[in-house]
């Protein structure tokens, strides 16, 4: 009998070891922030059958963010269901029924499988977002951050999951950039990391794994070589114009560092270089730029503004 009992306990234990190593089926997504990237993610996870809640400060940006969802959308039904109207209007029906808006973040984490935050690139203001939602969200709740440049083992250390929290680094235009950086910290689980993973496969992107290192994989290669331009450009040996041109024609790319600088934000730009340039000051490839500092002074921030390195009508 003692034999039997043992093998049960034994059993039981063993069943509750997988159980607990199994990884999480996310179904209830809950996105903070309706901005850009924000909506992009809230769209292709609702597109894909998960159930979502898009979070925002009011009711006005969250509008903006479903219209904006809804115009996305029929540009996708427009491509995808070219010979099938009726297929294109029940896949966005079908998508809009999966998602919903609030403006009470902690009210309606209590039952999500995954937080993902799509906020201003300010780690205090995410730091308190997440202190806060850590005391709502149920224990199985992972959470990730969408940021670019920030690091993510901070966030995690301001809330009681560390073990459940990643990064899941989304590029702009979210629903046509097919690239997902999944970021593993330190403490990390496994289980988590294959959850983040798969949720990234389930709405059709093409995960990448990296570290916690400053600006993951893309960023850390693309940021300096945009800050390389720069300072080619400072010293006063090559045109922006002649090397934007050599890095289209030379080397593949769709825009030159210049257009894609005043694409991405000089502001952007130089605030992530400026965070990085604190945490290794020695580091040549995180140097500031004098000129990329000027034009962000002067307000010329790129295309949102009308000019950056160039001027746009």
């Amino acid at each position: 009998m003692a034999f039997a009992t043992r093998q049960f306990v034994r059993a039981a234990s063993s069943d509750a070891a997988t159980a607990a190593a199994k990884k999480l089926l996310i179904k209830h997504v809950t996105i903070i922030g309706g901005g850009l990237m924000g909506a992009g993610i809230a769209q292709v996870a609702a597109a894909s059958g998960h159930t979502v809640v898009l979070v925002d400060q009011s009711d006005e940006i969250l509008k903006k963010s479903t219209k904006g969802i809804e115009e996305s959308l029929k540009r996708v039904t427009k491509k995808k269901f070219a010979d099938k109207p009726e297929a294109g209007a029940e896949f966005i029906k079908k998508t809009l029924k999966n998602l919903t808006t609030s403006t009470d973040a902690a009210s309606v984490v209590h039952s999500t499988d995954l937080v993902i935050e799509a906020i201003v690139e300010n780690l205090e203001v995410k730091n308190e977002l997440f202190k806060t939602l850590d005391k709502f969200a149920p224990e199985h709740t992972i959470f990730a951050s969408n940021t670019s440049s920030l690091q993510i083992t901070k966030m995690a250390n301001a809330t009681t999951r560390q073990d459940r929290f990643g990064g899941l680094h989304f590029f702009n235009p979210v629903p046509m950039m097919k690239l997902v950086e999944v970021i593993k910290t330190p403490m990390t689980s496994q289980k988590t990391f294959e959850s983040l993973v798969d949720f990234s496969k389930a709405v059709g992107k093409s995960p990448v794994s990296c570290k916690d290192t400053p600006g993951f994989i893309v960023n850390r290669l693309l940021v300096p070589y945009m800050m390389e331009a720069v300072r080619l450009f400072e010293r006063g040996d090559a045109s922006k114009e002649d090397i934007d041109v050599a890095m289209k024609l030379g080397a593949g790319y769709p825009m030159g560092p210049f257009e894609l600088l005043d694409y991405v934000g000089l502001d952007t730009s130089k605030y992530i270089i400026d965070g990085w340039h604190s945490l290794e000051p020695n580091n040549p490839l995180f140097a500031p730029s004098p000129l990329l500092n000027k034009l962000v002074e002067e307000k010329k921030l790129g295309k949102k503004t009308g000019e950056g390195f160039y001027k746009y009508k």
